[in-house]
C-alpha cells in the first residue's frame, strides 16, 4: 500500500508530521487531495483538552476544498478532476438514524463526524470521502477555494444554531461568542429574519465583523455577567433565543436567566470537560418555565451544501471576511495550527492553500 505525508496529533498536547498509508477508494467514496484546508478550534479541543479522549497518530483537519482524484465504481455525479466541497459531517447516508432524520448520528452517536475523529482528516496529502454522491458538492464556479473551506464547518455549524433555535421574524436573538461559528450564528439569525441581535464577545475585529454581518448590540462579558447586561439592556424580558458559540459550561446559567419563558437555548459549544453543567432552579421556572435547551451536531450533505454554498455566490453571506490569516503550501499546516493555538488579538480564521 502506498504511503503520503499527514500532519497528525501524536498523542495529548503533541503533533507533528507522519507517513500513514495512503486511502483506499471504497465502491460509493472519493479520494480527493486538499486545494484548501482551515483549522479550527475544535482541532485545539482534540489536541490540547483531550477533547476526544486519548488518541495517537489522529490525522487531524475537517475543514476543506478538495480535487476528486479517485471515484468508487457506483459514485455516479464525480469525476477526477472535479473541484469539491465537502462538509465536516460526513454521514452514512442509507442508515437507520439517517432516515429518522439525523443523519448527523449515523451507526451510533455523532457518527457523522468522522474526519479526525474515527477516520483520518483532510490535512494530508489525500483524504477520503465517505459515500461521495451525499457528502460532496461542486465548488461553485469562480469561488474562491479559501472561501469554499468555510463551507465545510464555520457556515453550517454557525446557520445550525440559527436553525435549532427556531428564530422567527422580529425575534431578539443573543449570540454567545463571536469567533468564527458565533459570527456565522449572527448572520444565521439575521437571515432567519432576527430583529435584534446581541453579539458578545469583546476583539475589536470580531466585534466590528459582527456589526457587519447584522449584530445590533454588542455585551462586553467583562463589564459584568450577561443575562444582567441583556436584562437591562430589554427591559427586564430577557430575549426569544440564545446561540451558545462560545464560553464555559458555565454558560447555560446565564441563558436560562436571560432567555424568555417559551424560548429556546441552542448550543453550539463543544464541551470538552466536566461530567455537568448547571441550571438554575428558579429561573428554569422550578422546572416548568417552559425554557428549552437543544444542541446538536450540524447536518452534512451534499443538498446542505449546495443551499449554503449559493448564499455565498448570491452575497447573502461574504465568509470571506472571517479569513485573517492566510497560508501557501501543505506544509504550513502546522504554523496554521499553532497561530490557531496562540490564538494572537487579531485572528479570526486561518486558511492554507494547497
Amino acid at each position: 500500500m502506498s504511503k503520503m505525508k499527514a500532519f497528525a496529533m501524536l498523542g495529548p498536547s503533541e503533533v507533528g508530521w507522519i507517513e500513514v498509508d495512503r486511502p483506499v477508494c471504497g465502491p460509493f467514496d472519493a479520494i480527493c487531495r486538499p486545494l484548501s484546508v482551515a483549522a479550527c478550534t475544535s482541532d485545539i479541543h482534540t489536541v490540547y483538552e483531550n477533547g476526544l479522549g486519548p488518541r495517537t497518530d489522529l490525522v487531524l483537519g475537517h475543514e476543506a476544498v478538495g480535487e476528486v482524484i479517485e471515484v468508487g465504481p457506483l459514485v455516479k455525479d464525480f469525476k477526477p478532476g472535479d473541484k469539491i466541497l465537502v462538509a465536516a459531517v460526513t454521514p452514512n447516508w442509507s442508515s437507520a438514524q439517517a432516515q429518522d432524520g439525523y443523519s448527523m448520528h449515523s451507526d451510533q452517536p455523532l457518527g457523522g463526524f468522522k474526519f479526525a475523529n474515527t477516520k483520518a482528516g483532510s490535512f494530508a496529502e489525500f483524504f477520503h470521502v465517505n459515500d461521495a454522491d451525499g457528502n460532496m458538492a461542486h465548488l461553485p464556479e469562480g469561488m474562491d477555494v479559501g472561501v469554499g473551506a468555510m463551507l465545510a464547518d464555520m457556515i453550517p455549524t454557525g446557520f445550525h444554531g440559527a436553525e435549532l433555535a427556531e428564530i422567527k421574524f422580529g425575534d431578539t436573538v443573543c449570540v454567545v461568542g463571536i469567533g468564527p461559528v458565533g459570527l456565522m450564528a449572527v448572520r444565521g439569525a439575521v437571515l432567519h429574519g432576527a430583529s435584534r441581535v446581541f453579539g458578545v464577545g469583546t476583539r475589536q475585529n470580531c466585534v466590528d465583523l459582527a456589526k457587519t454581518y447584522g449584530a445590533t448590540d454588542i455585551i462586553n462579558y467583562k463589564n459584568g455577567p450577561i443575562d444582567q447586561q441583556i436584562l437591562e439592556l430589554t427591559n427586564g424580558l430577557g430575549v426569544d433565543k440564545v446561540i451558545l458559540a462560545g464560553g464555559t459550561n458555565d454558560v447555560f446559567v446565564q441563558a436560562v436567566k436571560m432567555v424568555k419563558p417559551g424560548g429556546i437555548i441552542a448550543n453550539l459549544i463543544y464541551l470538552d470537560s466536566g461530567d455537568y453543567i448547571q441550571i438554575p432552579r428558579i429561573e428554569w421556572g422550578l422546572g416548568m418555565g417552559h425554557k428549552t435547551i437543544r444542541g446538536g451536531l450540524m447536518p452534512g450533505g451534499r443538498r446542505r451544501l449546495e443551499r449554503l454554498a449559493s448564499l455565498v455566490t448570491t452575497g447573502r453571506v461574504d465568509p470571506g471576511l472571517m479569513i485573517t490569516h492566510k497560508y501557501h503550501g501543505l506544509d504550513k499546516v502546522d504554523e496554521m495550527l499553532q497561530i490557531m493555538h496562540d490564538k494572537p488579538a487579531d485572528l479570526i480564521k486561518p486558511v492554507t492553500i494547497i
